[in-house]
């Protein structure tokens, strides 16, 4: 049978099985209350348990591993808008600085800074400083020692993949600290010499980590190691890196020249894994053509099947690469219900999808949604009377729409929890007992807005909207919740979340396959790739014969939509160098249901949700001014 674990626990239950073991040695031992690095790598279940101590800081802290948050680092993108606390996000308000860091400088956004990384290597270099002074008394014990430090080598890749992909060119430490060590002089390696380095690593990752069938699962495998050098490959082959920003920096930009060979080399590192070389891995579900005419419950099976990929408690299936596992009440802790569901239920709706990315899921048949389908011209208002509805129900801007949608987004009358105070569907349009039939017709989004205020005495707001009567102040601002990741048999405001946290996944090897054959100019073989991930998300493939211009927009496309949400966008906006284009100001989403049978969906220009401002400097984060003055001969990021 398959086992996994939860490192945390495996680390203080051993220490507890331990001191409680060899009664005869009694007066022997050391205190329990001083673990020595001496005392212990002098056994090698200690080791073992030093190294899941690693594991179990991957993600900066204990608690909350790697990117299942409260403050999904989405939030710090176009698709998602943190409501709590988006001042914070100074990424997307041009005020990121060394000094004001805002979530870039603290724990909701620690598995990618500085400090908790660089705390977490000093970790790993000691295990890898001390792991071959350990006694070994058998073949077995020699083979778990070169485990151990495969698996150290991946979890030191990991940080500095983090590192590089949040700051370039970063200070490599590859041993041990000592008292002695001048730490005043430490410089920043250039980005090249960083990739190398990590590289370097990656590869004894790979020749000494055993297939995922052979490891006890949430450990380090050959997959996991091939995938992040797949993700790494990828990211360094964008635009940001080759010349895009800074050219002349090496901190941040490579100095050869030689984008097609990194193109290369991340096309072959996908390829590897999609090749089964490190181990089967596999889309969840079906990977053909969907059918050309799709029922509601077919539909609706594949939006179960893609949103089941994220609620993995025990065993996972073929998808999963690397993640992080919770158990309720133990350990590592993770309650996305409660963070992010609806203040209906009594849960605090962060991180809230934009009506600007709501947009871009596509129809059923795999059309583009257009929101002036039915008036042309008309891009912020969408009304009808029941009537119109009812002889086309896609007049509705949530019906018809694709399997991931459903798996994504929670919109009004989108079927969720059973509560008895009202219906299991949500709800956050207003119900106006007053008829909407006078005020249809070709007004501007203002003179709507003023027609509707003259009927707020008989405007009653939805449960789970700002006008609730249940904690209105946790009420959506886009006029959306978030889907994705939620477990609807889990209660948010009682029980924590036990679903995987999915930090690396196959589809993730799949796209990044795909853009590096597009960028080469492969563009059937990058579409065809593409495909597979439509296909499984019910949607028809894409004409594989384009050019590569169009085949590049509709990657970028697929990416957005089948790594919604989970923190890759982040990423993908900046080595793209988008982020010009896509941070910017948007509005909420209003929704009015009239006695008469009529409704609205009005995209309010007239009100802000977020206010947010690009600063092109922000592409690479800031070394925080602490860091600096620790060690004062470290090169700021340019423009800062």
């Amino acid at each position: 049978m398959k086992k996994y674990i939860n490192i945390q626990y495996c680390f203080i239950a051993f220490l507890l099985s331990f001191m409680l073991s060899s009664c005869e040695n009694a007066l022997d031992q050391n205190p329990v209350d001083s673990f020595s690095e001496e005392w212990i790598f002098q056994e090698i279940n200690l080791a073992e348990a030093f190294l899941f101590q690693c594991y179990d800081v991957m993600g900066g802290d204990r608690e909350e591993v790697l990117g299942m948050r409260e403050d999904l680092l989405s939030s710090a993108t176009d698709e998602l808008l943190n409501i709590h606390r988006a001042g914070q996000v100074t990424f997307t308000k041009g005020n990121l600085t060394p000094d004001y860091l805002g979530h870039f400088g603290n724990w909701r956004y620690g598995w990618i800074l500085w400090d908790f990384n660089y705390s977490n290597i000093k970790n790993v270099n000691t295990l890898l400083g001390e792991i071959d002074e350990v006694p070994t008394q058998s073949k077995a014990d020699e083979d778990k020692i070169a485990q151990i430090k495969a698996e150290a080598y991946f979890i030191r890749a990991f940080n500095y993949t983090n590192l590089l992909r949040s700051y370039g060119g970063v200070v490599l430490i590859d041993k041990k600290f000592n008292l002695n060590d001048d730490f005043l002089s430490r410089e920043r390696a250039s980005l090249e010499e960083t990739l190398n380095f990590i590289l370097t690593d990656l590869d004894k990752a790979i020749a000494g980590l055993p297939d995922k069938k052979e490891i006890d699962q949430g450990r380090a495998t050959k997959g996991a190691a091939a995938a992040l050098k797949s993700r790494l490959l990828s990211f360094v082959s964008g635009e940001l890196m080759n010349g895009g920003y800074e050219s002349s920096n090496d901190l941040v930009s490579f100095q050869d020249n030689n984008r097609r060979q990194r193109l290369a080399d991340a096309k072959n590192a996908a390829k590897d894994i999609i090749d089964g070389k490190f181990g089967h891995y596999a889309l969840s579900g079906a990977t053909h053509e969907p059918p050309a005419s799709m029922t509601d419950e077919e539909l609706m099976a594949y939006a179960e099947n893609y949103s089941n990929v994220f609620l993995q408690k025990g065993a996972w299936d073929d998808e999963v690469i690397f993640g992080t596992q919770y158990l309720n009440r133990q350990g590592n802790r993770v309650r996305n219900n409660l963070y992010w569901g609806p203040n209906g239920y009594n849960c605090w709706g962060n991180n809230e999808p934009i009506e600007h990315i709501v947009r871009q899921f596509e129809m059923k048949d795999g059309t583009p949604f257009q929101w002036d389908k039915y008036n042309p011209g008309q891009t912020s208002i969408r009304e009808f009377t029941k009537t119109q509805l009812n002889a086309n129900p896609e007049l509705n801007p949530y019906v018809g729409r694709e399997p991931r949608f459903y798996a994504n987004i929670l919109f009004d009358g989108a079927p969720w929890r059973d509560r008895s105070s009202t219906n299991n569907k949500i709800q956050i349009a207003s119900q106006v007992d007053a008829p909407g039939a006078t005020i249809m017709g070709a007004k501007s989004v203002a003179e709507k807005m003023q027609a509707i205020a003259t009927l707020e005495p008989v405007i009653t707001g939805g449960s789970d909207s700002r006008q609730a009567a249940n904690q209105a102040w946790n009420g959506t601002k886009t006029g959306y919740y978030l889907r994705k990741m939620l477990d609807i048999s889990i209660d948010g405001e009682i029980d924590n979340n036990e679903n995987t946290w999915l930090e690396m996944r196959f589809a993730e090897v799949l796209l990044d396959y795909a853009e590096a054959c597009i960028e080469l100019g492969e563009i059937e073989e990058g579409i065809t790739t593409i495909n597979k991930i439509r296909n499984r998300a019910g949607l028809p493939g894409r004409p594989v014969t384009v050019s590569q211009e169009q085949a590049r927009e509709w990657y970028r496309h697929e990416r957005l939509i089948e790594m919604f949400a989970e923190g890759d966008r982040w990423y993908s906006i900046r080595k793209w160098m988008i982020c010009d284009k896509v941070i910017a100001d948007f509005h909420p989403m209003y929704i009015y249901h009239f006695n008469d049978g009529v409704s609205m969906y009005i995209y309010n220009t007239t009100a802000l949700a977020d206010t947010r401002k690009w600063d092109n400097k922000n592409y690479w984060l800031p070394v925080s001014r602490t860091e600096i003055n620790k060690a004062p001969r470290l090169k700021q990021n340019p423009g800062y």
